[in-house]
Formats: structure tokens, sequence, C-alpha cells
């Protein structure tokens, strides 16, 4: 069966072809994929016996809203969203003076276990498909009567972990017959896989890495993000220096500031040491409490954003949205989970 949200109009032409159908209808049915339309019915130009012909061979499924939330201190807006098996995913509406930026996940969960994230908790259940994560971008902003100017891979998952469907929605997003979100305007997060670092460098895209680093140390690194365990601090620098020597872009690194772990004087002197030479952006998190975890925000934020100054670190404090909603990623398909958990212990 054809993904068609997954298709980009050149490849759904060329599918229409080989059912007997003229190929510029593919540019038609990629531009009512793109406006939101829920079902075939909807694409009025389409001729009737090709809309049986998708019914057919292919398959049309867009997330359902299964939970909102919307802030009454600044307006950002959460959804969980339920997938068409039942799987839920998070996407989160921010609104700034420069414009409207969506978080979108890449997967149902994450495998990466990092000590500070939700989303983790239980695992990953599968990679999202391209279209799953460009509707997040669509869905989101057509409900909340939005426009998007940007767009963060930064919710449920790892993007690396699922290249080639991220790779994939980013020629979408950026499709000038859809969304035409440009990729300065892009930014995607990894927890620090080598491999994928390096195939992005070799594509060149014009997005902005972020990097979660959350400690300069192999040993609190390790603690707090198993992948470092992998690939250590000292593989990931040199990897961020290859990314900006390819790209010529300037890296972001995320920094989650939890107290007494990774707030030390001598970790912020480490900070400077490594990115010495390397144009990078610190992002200091203030760290959203998660339940499960016994990690506490830092009480040191200003001391440790003023010694990064001093040092000559670039460095700010991320804004934070939504403080009356659940703030951290994965909270809300961690609920989602565990209230399908008691309906099943309770049958």
């Amino acid at each position: 069966m054809l993904d068609l949200k997954s298709m980009s109009p050149e490849e759904l032409s060329e599918a229409l072809s080989r059912m007997g159908e003229p190929s510029f209808r593919g540019r038609q049915l990629f531009q009512w994929l793109q406006r939101g339309a829920k079902s075939l019915d909807e694409m009025s130009n389409l001729p009737r016996g090709l809309r049986d012909k998708l019914r057919e061979n292919a398959v049309l499924s867009p997330p359902r809203i299964a939970r909102k939330q919307v802030s009454q201190l600044d307006g950002t807006i959460k959804y969980l969203w339920e997938l068409s098996d039942g799987n839920c995913v998070e996407s989160v509406l921010m609104r700034y003076h420069h414009g409207n930026t969506v978080c979108v996940s890449s997967q149902a969960g994450c495998r990466m276990g990092c000590a500070f994230c939700a989303s983790t908790i239980a695992g990953k259940a599968r990679d999202l498909t391209p279209g799953e994560i460009l509707d997040q971008v669509l869905f989101t902003s057509l409900d909340a009567g939005a426009g998007v100017s940007n767009v963060v891979l930064m919710g449920i998952g790892e993007p690396l972990d699922n290249f080639d469907a991220v790779l994939k929605f980013l020629e979408l997003l950026n499709h000038p017959d859809g969304l035409n979100i440009g990729m300065r305007h892009v930014s995607l997060s990894t927890c620090g896989l080598i491999p994928g670092i390096r195939r992005l460098a070799d594509l060149r895209l014009q997005l902005t890495l972020s990097v979660s680093l959350h400690a300069p140390d192999n040993e609190t690194r390790s603690r707090l993000m198993p992948v470092n365990r992998t690939y250590d601090v000292e593989a990931l620098f040199a990897a961020c220096q290859d990314y900006f020597r390819h790209t010529g872009r300037r890296i972001s690194f995320e920094y989650a500031l939890i107290d007494g772990v990774n707030d030390h004087d001598w970790q912020a002197q480490r900070i400077a040491e490594r990115l010495h030479g390397m144009p990078a952006h610190v992002n200091l998190i203030p760290l959203n409490r998660v339940t499960e975890r016994n990690l506490r925000p830092s009480r040191r934020m200003g001391e440790f954003q003023a010694l990064l100054e001093r040092l000559g670190v670039t460095v700010t404090v991320r804004r934070s949205l939504g403080g009356d909603i659940d703030a951290s990623c994965g909270q809300l398909r961690r609920r989602a989970l565990e209230l399908s958990e008691k309906r099943g212990d309770a049958q």
C-alpha cells in the first residue's frame, strides 16, 4: 500500500502514471495532502475513478487529537496525537515574536535512556514515517489556526535513530508545493549518535544541529546519557568539529542544568575548553521535573551562565514556555500509557 503522506509530488506522479493516470494528478494530490485533507472524498478535483483506485492501493491516516493543553500564560499548545495504530506522540506549538515554532516527535517512544527524560521511560515502540512527522506540523498549524515559520525536531525520539524517515520529512517540509519551510528554519536535536552526525554533515543541509550535551565529562555524561558509553565526549566533539567544517553552520549545545550533578564550576570550565576554536552556542535549560526521576533543577543557573560568559562562551538560558501545562517532553504520552495499562489490568 502506498503511504501517500510520505511521498513527494514527483513520487506521487510516478505512482499514478503506473495506475494509468495522468502524471499531473500527482501534484494535485500532493497539494490536497498539504492542505490537511483527511480523506480522499475531500479531493473534489480528482476524478472519482482515481479516488477509488487510491482507496484500494493507498493509505491516508491523519492523526487524532487524544489530548490538548493550552497555556494560559503564553499561549503554548501541547498536543498528544493518536496515530493509526494507537501509538501516541507529542508536538508543541510555541509562540515567539519572530513567528510560531512547532516541536515534533520523530519516534513513538525512545530507546536512548537519558536519565532526565520522560520520553524514554517506556522505551521505543516504533519509528514514525515521514508523513507522520509532517502531520504534526500540518495539523498543529491547522488546529491552532496559526502559521508555522520554524520547526524543531526535539520531541519524543532520537531523530538520527530514524535517519531516513527524518531526511524524507525534511524534503517534504521544504518542498515549494508544500509548507515550503526552509532548512535554515529547522533545528534537529541529537543525543550524540556520531554516525548520524557524520551522515548529516555529508549532506551539507543548512539546518541547525542541536547536540544534547548535558555534561562535558565522560563520567557524568555516561551516568546521565547511556549513549556516551558508545560515543564518548571526545568522539562527540570531534564529530561536531567535522560537522562545522563541512557545513559552516554553528552548533547549538543543549545543557539541562541539574542540581549537584552538572552545575559545578569545573564543568563550566571544561565546556569552555571543549568549545575553544569552534563557533558554538550553549543553551542552558531549566530542568523540567519528571516524577519518575530523582533529579532537581539547579539552583546555580545565574552563576553558571555568568561563569561561561566570563570564559568566552556564547550562552543563553532557554525561555520557559507552557509553565502551567505538562512542559516536559513525554509526559502526556507517559500518562496515556499508564492509563492504558490500568485499563488492561482492570479487564
